[in-house]
């Protein structure tokens, strides 16, 4: 860093402001967006945490520095982070960079409101409800309700919370002694934060009955029935239970008709964990894989997954429309939801939540879907499974490559074969040495900054790489990238 004077305050000072703000600006638009999402860019800039921490002075002092050292702090941070909106970044679930979105957050970030009150956030109140309005119509809803979460498990936990107080509404004052045991039913596909959600709600992780899938990983609605009559002969009561729209490994579509009858033979609160598989219901060709979800009675849906909203951008969807959440959650704070006030206080949205400060969420969505329209964004869905399916026909023609299955979304799960376990398969220890090619692919790949995709082990499958195809930009160009990459970085192993 070069030593100058330090940089005296900017407040009240706009001239100073907006020189500052350009340079930055300039520096995200070059180095963040125009780079971070250029191919021939690298994906990462890898280092040792103990070099990383040395290269970016991270040590606060007492004194403040120059302008010029803050800039080169802009540029550092992102030169040493992962871009994740290049178009070989294959490693989440969310990736790509969608401009508009951008332009939203953007504006979110310089306007620094809370989505709480109609008074400090009137455009806002208005959009999130339209948005949750419209995402609630693609469900198949008319009326409902709504809101905007920190994230998938956020949402999948306010189901249970609400599914839990719609039962035993003595919940809320008299908390966990007013509730016998309950058991709440999901696949063993299901995400994690269905057992975290038990857990922080005080349920406990045994309260999660875990029903079996099929060879594809869908729940098995015939084993569901099973578990729910075996937890009320060991006397539990049953009130959840928990589909998945796209698990995050296999990406695969629970039966959702099937459960909707099985929850509704026995009272049960239906929730569908969309967060990943949502999207697709913009899709005309490829919308049937959630049909049934009309009947559930709460959606979890994260449109910074596959539309690329951008971080973070999750619904929680209800069908409810006697006020659930607020009742639920409500705690009637008089110095924010005064009753009094001169306009009319439904539009205070904030006692639905559990949190009092919350971002906004919603207008990155909104002024994507300006822009491109509904007709855009299903377009981005179905070149979404365009890809996939030149992904996999391009897998089985190339010698090394198998797929785990085949795949139903945009999730491709296959193995790399090196040359020397080829032919082997039946080794007694092909499968040990198999496991331990994708950690070494993916350290390689990391450290050379070409590409990032994600690995795992799944029941008594040896690692193998998860591909999800979902940025926005990418091309047939970065897929057969990905295969040729996979094979020069494996081919002495």
């Amino acid at each position: 860093m070069a030593d100058s004077k330090p940089l005296r305050t900017l407040d009240g000072d706009p001239v100073a402001v907006e020189a500052l703000l350009r340079d930055v600006f300039g520096i995200v638009v070059d180095e963040a967006i125009l780079k971070g999402t250029s191919a021939s860019e690298k994906v990462c800039e890898w280092k040792e945490p103990e070099e990383l921490k040395q290269l970016l002075d991270l040590e606060l002092q007492s004194q403040g520095e120059s302008r010029e050292q803050i800039l080169e702090r802009c540029r550092a941070v992102i030169h040493y982070s992962v871009k994740t909106g290049h178009p070989r970044f294959f490693n989440q679930l969310f990736s790509g960079l969608d401009p508009h979105a951008l332009a939203g957050r953007i504006i979110t970030e310089s306007l620094n409101t809370s989505q709480y009150t109609y008074e400090i956030a009137p455009v806002f109140v208005l959009m999130e409800e339209e948005v949750l309005k419209k995402l609630r119509a693609l469900v198949g809803w008319n009326s409902g309700d709504g809101v905007f979460c920190p994230g998938g498990s956020i949402s999948n936990m306010y189901a249970m919370n609400l599914a839990r107080f719609q039962r035993y509404p003595d919940c809320k004052q008299r908390g966990l002694r007013a509730l016998p045991p309950l058991a709440l039913f999901t696949s063993k596909e299901c995400h994690y934060s269905i057992t975290k959600g038990a857990a922080f709600l005080g349920l406990g992780t045994d309260s999660v009955r875990v029903v079996k899938a099929d060879e594809r990983g869908r729940m098995i609605p015939e084993d569901l029935e099973r578990q729910i009559i075996l937890a009320e002969a060991e006397g539990s009561v049953p009130f959840l239970v928990s589909a998945t729209s796209g698990t995050t490994v296999l990406g695969a579509f629970d039966p959702l008709d099937a459960i909707a009858d099985v929850c509704q033979r026995h009272g049960l609160w239906f929730h569908v964990d969309a967060a990943w598989g949502g999207s697709v219901l913009l899709s005309r060709t490829h919308r049937h894989l959630l049909d049934g979800i009309q009947r559930a009675d709460s959606v979890a849906w994260n449109p910074h997954k596959l539309l690329a909203a951008g971080l973070q951008c999750s619904a929680l969807l209800l069908r409810d429309t006697s006020n659930l959440l607020k009742r639920c959650h409500g705690s009637q704070a008089s110095y924010l939801f005064q009753q009094d006030k001169f306009y009319d206080v439904a539009l205070d949205t904030g006692d639905k939540v559990v949190q009092c400060g919350r971002r906004v969420d919603c207008l990155k969505l909104w002024l994507m879907w300006k822009a491109q329209g509904g007709q855009g964004l299903e377009r981005r869905i179905d070149q979404a499974f365009a890809l996939t399916r030149y992904l996999v026909e391009e897998i089985k023609k190339r010698e090394g490559f198998e797929l785990v299955m085949e795949p139903e979304f945009v999730n491709v799960c296959f193995w790399f074969v090196p040359p020397s376990l080829r032919g082997k398969k039946e080794s007694p220890d092909y499968s040990q040495r198999l496991s331990q090619v994708a950690p070494v692919l993916k350290e390689r790949m990391v450290k050379k900054g070409t590409m990032m995709i994600g690995y795992q082990p799944h029941g008594t499958r040896a690692n193998f790489f998860r591909m999800v195809v979902a940025n926005p930009i990418l091309a047939q160009a970065d897929i057969d990238f990905l295969l040729g990459e996979l094979e020069l970085l494996g081919q002495d192993l």
